[in-house]
């Protein structure tokens, strides 16, 4: 089964979470997200594995989620996954994607689920 991590190699918990998927005989595809993030498609489908709604994926922290005014609740959906796709760096990270799975890799362990057999 192929497994995805998109990685930011500035993050430490992205960082980490390579390092133990290494670890543990894991051999990624390594997506730095940030120079080519995912398409709209693509991340519509990890929202998916995810469980999660655009907003929960997204690091309300960055000076761009503010400046863009991405707090407005009446944004839809596809408007706020494609300001992801077109500011990547509003995207969490990191995320593992194995098969039809995905986790965020905060804490790092989080990811380890994907390959429990």
């Amino acid at each position: 089964m192929s497994t995805t991590i998109y990685h930011n190699p500035r993050c430490s918990k992205s960082r980490a979470t390579l390092e133990l998927l290494h670890s543990h005989a894991v051999d990624p595809q390594v997506v730095e997200y940030l120079k080519s993030p995912p398409d709209v498609e693509t991340l519509g489908q990890i929202l998916s594995m995810l469980g999660l709604q655009p907003r929960e994926l997204m690091r309300r922290g960055e000076s761009v989620y503010k400046e863009l005014g991405l707090d407005d609740e009446t944004l839809s959906e596809k408007e706020l996954i494609r300001t992801m796709c077109e500011h990547p760096i509003l995207i969490e990270r990191p995320i593992v994607v194995s098969g039809n799975k995905a986790r965020i890799g905060r804490p790092p362990e989080n990811v380890l689920d994907l390959f429990a057999e």
